[in-house]
């Protein structure tokens, strides 16, 4: 999760907001995203990944998919084995893990594996706390199906998985991940809104020696929390977030920022959930 950022997937809005007028009520989104700002900030992140050292893919238009596809992290999870295609948790998602997995074949990225069946999982579920434990978070995004399937996956690569319970939120219909209350940013360090921590997953990071940051509370709503490590405390993080930020670089942190008002603050997704990183090293 912060090794440096080799290689990553991202969906640019000219590519998934083909139909954004008809889609974003009824994906949930807060409102129509404006698609000249919302091309300027994703080339804003764009750069920043690239100033970064990371070699970028853009994922194609598909038919298969919509405009929550914009946040490419959720229909794959990578692994030192491969890919692992998901089958997303929100109906209206499950495009995006087939039409992610041609996206990786053309790129000749090797699959493990993929979900059918009854298994639901979304990669904003999944972190990894080291190469051998994988932390999912069991919500309504990710079943137990989904969870026995990952676990069935990774045991032959000694990897461990940890499910975590996660809090009703406000619902079904709400975009809660593990990843929406925790990112790490280093090997022992994560920010964190706390009071949304499952008690046994504070405890395994308390075990581990993993120092928690935590968010300011008025900036959970901004995407306080969802800040992606290009780097070992090297971050990338939405704008705005002003007290977070400065408890990130009071622990050693160098942080860059861009703007997030089109395409992250309507459909509830930071920088996290705008990228895929497909190699780390």
């Amino acid at each position: 999760m912060v090794a440096p950022l080799r290689a990553v997937a991202v969906k640019r809005p000219a590519e998934a907001f083909g139909n954004v007028a008809r889609e974003w009520q009824q994906l949930n989104w807060t409102r129509v995203p404006d698609l000249k700002t919302a091309a300027e900030e994703h080339g804003r992140l764009v750069a920043l990944l690239e100033s970064a050292g990371a070699r970028v893919y853009f994922l194609p238009e598909d038919d298969r998919t919509n405009i929550d596809s914009l946040y490419a992290h959720d229909p794959v999870l990578v692994t030192d084995a491969g890919a692992v295609i998901l089958q997303m948790g929100k109906a209206a998602r499950r495009g995006e893990g087939p039409a992610a997995a041609d996206a990786l074949k053309s790129w000749d990225m090797p699959i493990l594996g993929a979900m059918d069946g009854e298994a639901t999982g979304e990669a904003g579920d999944m972190i990894w706390l080291d190469r051998s434990t994988l932390l999912v978070g069991r919500g309504f995004r990710t079943n137990q199906a989904g969870i026995e399937r990952l676990s069935s996956l990774l045991k032959p690569f000694n990897v461990t998985v940890v499910p975590v319970p996660l809090p009703y939120g406000d619902g079904p219909k709400d975009v809660l991940h593990l990843m929406s209350f925790m990112s790490l940013l280093d090997d022992n360090l994560a920010v964190v809104h706390r009071r949304l921590l499952p008690v046994p997953l504070f405890e395994l990071l308390t075990e581990r020696g993993v120092e928690l940051v935590d968010i300011a509370e008025e900036e959970y709503m901004t995407l306080g929390c969802n800040v992606l490590a290009v780097a070992p405390r090297q971050l990338v993080m939405v704008a705005g977030n002003q007290v977070t930020r400065k408890r990130l670089e009071a622990v050693g942190c160098v942080v860059s920022e861009f703007e997030g008002r089109e395409i992250c603050l309507p459909g509830a997704g930071g920088p996290t959930c705008l990228t895929r990183p497909l190699y780390r090293a």
